[in-house]
């Protein structure tokens, strides 16, 4: 992966390649952003499965093997999705999804975080879910299901202070929740965070939700 020593945060018609999962939510996150920043013509999508027969493909873009990584029209990458959504945003001035300064900025990073560490609890408990019983870690699932009911908890305290415009902390929060409803739906992270589900049945009818949703049966 070349250093180009150049800036490329406004890199007009470049083609970028997006590789990807459909159903990783880090993935979903910045398919989001991509729709809601109108990009999707300048970017080619390329599905990989980073624990299957793709694993070299994930592996020569990104030394970790994990997806999403955005590949420039130059052949440099970058991951992971904090870094590719903060990179898309730049392409364009509208909608701002990272605001630029001020508390705003600071919400919206903070609530990204929450977002992401909740994608990090449930992807750990599905991965362990996989694992035969015997070697599971119950102090383990038992440590990542309370951190996603209160992650949820934070939330929607979030929701119930008015923290709701349609930023990367709320792109982020949906398809964390999209991805425990999706993988596991027996953590009902909707009881007792009424505002919470509200919002994010409401953002279900964004279009570049709708599109992003995981494939059913997956």
């Amino acid at each position: 992966m070349p250093a180009t020593g150049r800036s490329f945060a406004h890199e007009g018609s470049l083609r970028m390649k997006l590789i990807y999962s459909p159903t990783s939510p880090y993935a979903r996150k910045v398919r989001i952003v991509v729709l809601e920043k109108n990009l999707s013509a300048r970017i080619d999508l390329t599905t990989a499965n980073p624990l299957g027969a793709d694993a070299a493909l994930v592996a020569n873009a990104n030394p970790l093997g994990k997806v999403p990584a955005l590949v420039l029209d130059d052949e440099t990458v970058l991951y992971d999705s904090p870094v590719i959504c903060e990179y898309l945003d730049g392409l364009s001035d509208a909608p701002r999804l990272f605001p630029q300064d001020g508390p705003a900025r600071w919400s919206a990073l903070r609530r990204q975080a929450l977002g992401d560490g909740l994608m990090d609890a449930a992807f750990s408990l599905v991965m362990e879910g996989r694992r035969p019983e015997a070697m599971r870690a119950p102090d383990w699932i038992a440590r990542w299901e309370t951190a996603i009911a209160r992650g949820a908890r934070a939330a929607e305290a979030d929701v119930q202070r008015g923290e709701t415009g349609f930023d990367i902390g709320a792109i982020a929060l949906v398809a964390a929740l999209g991805y425990i409803d999706f993988r596991l739906a027996r953590l009902d992270w909707r009881d007792g965070n009424d505002a919470l589900a509200r919002w994010f049945d409401a953002c279900g009818d964004r279009a570049s939700v709708k599109h992003t949703a995981p494939p059913a049966g997956a």
